[in-house]
């Protein structure tokens, strides 16, 4: 709170009311922003002041000050209650040049308030505008792409796993015949009748040598 009277304090200029009591300043809002075709509203409160307070407005492009001119659209009224004293003023439909400090001006002494900075801003405009159920839909597509991209790598290498098997089963059974074929049946089935008609051959020559020693021993005298 700052008090104002026919001195100075803190080097502020201080002016005197008609009534000659001291005007006490109430702290004002030091910033407010305000979306573009929104309502502002600002206020200024204080203690024994006057009742005639006009809003100025310090354009921040600028810097100059200019009294706030009131219209349909912007607006001041006066309110007091228990020895508290405050202005108002609305903005109903802010512009983007309604940007700049406000501040409650007190003709009779030349004092300003504090003020409050209003800043005005054009919200960023949706390069497209969804509907939830559309929203609803796309959350639904990433779930089910991100559900395939889990399950499809896994189902392939499952079936690259059982490829493989089967491939080394098939080459174990290609060995197994490859080593029966490398046996000739016909030429074993040969050498086999071979051997056993050179059993039967010596067999016979034997009782064949025999029978003519036999023969022999009976000729002899």
């Amino acid at each position: 709170m700052f008090v104002f009277n026919n001195g100075t304090l803190n080097g502020l200029h201080k002016g005197s009311v008609a009534s000659g009591k001291e005007i006490m300043l109430e702290p004002d809002r030091p910033f407010l922003r305000v979306k573009l075709f929104d309502r502002a509203e600002l206020e200024c409160c204080y203690k024994n002041g006057p009742t005639n307070v006009t809003w100025v407005n310090r354009f921040s492009h600028s810097g100059q000050m200019y009294p706030v001119n009131q219209s349909e659209e912007v607006f001041q009224h006066y309110s007091e209650s228990n020895g508290k004293q405050c202005g108002f003023l609305i903005l109903k439909n802010v512009k983007l040049w309604d940007t700049g400090m406000y501040q409650c001006h007190f003709h009779d002494i030349k004092v300003y308030t504090h003020g409050t900075y209003l800043q005005v801003f054009k919200p960023i405009e949706k390069t497209i505008n969804l509907s939830e159920s559309t929203k609803n839909k796309i959350l639904t597509a990433e779930g089910v792409l991100l559900l395939l991209c889990v399950v499809i790598p896994s189902a392939s290498l499952l079936f690259k796993s059982k490829k493989q098997k089967k491939l080394e089963m098939k080459k174990m059974k290609q060995e197994e015949e490859n080593i029966y074929q490398g046996l000739n049946l016909e030429d074993c089935c040969s050498t086999y009748d071979q051997i056993e008609r050179s059993q039967g051959q010596s067999q016979y020559q034997d009782v064949c040598t025999a029978m003519e020693e036999r023969e022999e021993i009976l000729e002899k005298p």
